[in-house]
């Protein structure tokens, strides 16, 4: 409609302009845009793929994943096939790679690294006109359990390049004789996953029941005692979290201050053993997130003109019901940002559980870095993270559907 206003050089002119502007701005967001892909989009995007695309077995030993294609799984492989297979062991005996590979079939069939690390070994000093002859009996002769269908199995497995096993792992599943089924054993996963959700909601739960009062009394107080409280309230900000983390241990110990001035006052005649469970876990990260909380709730509340309370009040209702009906709905958009970030937060925290948590106060990140640091099992990390982000998103979409700032009417 403009440009018909214009002379045809004129409207040349205007978008050309437009088009500068939009690409100056560009150049402003392009370094952040740069940061979040770098940052935040490719190592998500690394870790979903990484939790299903497993190619490393079908790297070491292509050739007998070829031929253990046309295997029916249920009797032993062909001699053929053996022959292979017997062929890439003692290739990979020679270039050190065999324990590489009982790594991997070790973690489809427990028990198999031995029987993979000694069988390479045996095979290694053999020609290889004796391997091709004689290889079901050779490594038969190196390990009787080559007799067991079992693990050709765990190798053909193994040997996905795409697998979903490592979430089926990540939810105690297990694909077995009569198809899906729970892993033998505890649900460790599901309870860890449990436990994470369930310390989440009470972390949160208490920052509230403790910030609550704290921001309204920060947010109504003269402006020199609540710029004063305000400095106490960020000081945490200034101190290492690793430093705040260690200095609960100090105070919960069997011989801490705690225990020692409960004793000292007669209260107990024994120490309570409060470190390395999941109260300290709780404890100490409720004292860590509490700003997270208090900081939304202050920002909203003192934009709230208290003569909203003082006229309810002048109407005839009674102090509570006034808090309730009209102060806390304006404060629903605070309360709401500083339990989501409190909740989102806890979920993924490792330094402060790992520290002093202990095994009763381990969280689903703890395992996430036990597999990355110790097990070197990258893949079943992967997943796990995976499936925490999945939970997260879940989880923000049903509170931003029922619960969020877009739902709160007030009055």
């Amino acid at each position: 409609m403009q440009d018909a206003l214009l002379s045809p050089q004129d409207a040349v002119l205007a978008r050309r302009q437009l088009r500068r502007r939009k690409l100056s701005a560009f150049f402003f967001v392009a370094p952040l845009l740069l940061f979040l892909l770098l940052a935040f989009v490719a190592p998500i995007a690394t870790m979903l793929v990484r939790s299903f695309h497993h190619p490393v077995v079908a790297e070491l030993i292509p050739d007998s994943l070829a031929a253990l294609s046309q295997w029916d799984g249920q009797d032993l492989p062909p001699p053929e096939v053996q022959a292979i297979f017997a062929s890439d062991m003692k290739r990979l005996a020679a270039a050190r790679l065999s324990g590489k590979l009982a790594e991997e079939v070790n973690r489809v069939e427990p028990g198999s690294s031995s029987v993979i690390k000694s069988t390479a070994r045996k095979l290694r000093r053999l020609e290889d006109a004796q391997i091709t002859a004689e290889a079901p009996a050779l490594l038969l002769e190196a390990n009787k359990k080559w007799g067991d269908p079992k693990i050709w199995r765990a190798v053909q497995q193994a040997g996905a390049v795409y697998t979903p096993r490592y979430y089926l792992t990540a939810l105690d599943m297990e694909w077995g004789s009569e198809g899906l089924q729970a892993r033998d054993g505890a649900k460790i996963y599901v309870d860890l996953y449990t436990k994470t959700l369930k310390i989440a909601l009470i972390i949160t739960v208490l920052t509230l029941i403790l910030g609550y009062p704290l921001a309204y009394y920060l947010a109504n107080a003269p402006s020199a005692l609540g710029n004063l409280l305000m400095v106490f309230v960020l000081l945490p900000f200034w101190t290492s979290l690793l430093v705040r983390t260690t200095s609960w241990i100090a105070l919960l110990q069997t011989n801490g201050v705690v225990n020692s001035f409960l004793m000292g006052v007669g209260v107990t005649s024994t120490p309570f053993e409060m470190l390395y469970t999941q109260f300290s876990t709780v404890l100490a990260m409720t004292h860590i997130l509490l700003p997270f909380m208090i900081l939304p709730l202050y920002s909203v509340m003192k934009g709230i003109d208290p003569s909203y309370l003082r006229a309810a009040m002048s109407m005839g209702s009674r102090p509570l019901p006034a808090f309730f009906r009209v102060y806390l709905p304006m404060t629903l958009p605070g309360l709401s940002a500083g339990a989501l970030l409190v909740f989102i937060i806890s979920v993924g925290y490792y330094i402060t559980p790992a520290l002093v948590g202990g095994t009763d106060g381990q969280m689903i990140s703890n395992i996430i870095a036990f597999h990355m640091q110790q097990s070197n099992n990258w893949e079943l990390a992967a997943a796990l993270g995976s499936l925490l982000l999945a939970i997260i998103l879940l989880l923000y979409w049903v509170y931003d559907r029922f619960v969020g700032a877009g739902n709160i009417q007030l009055g």
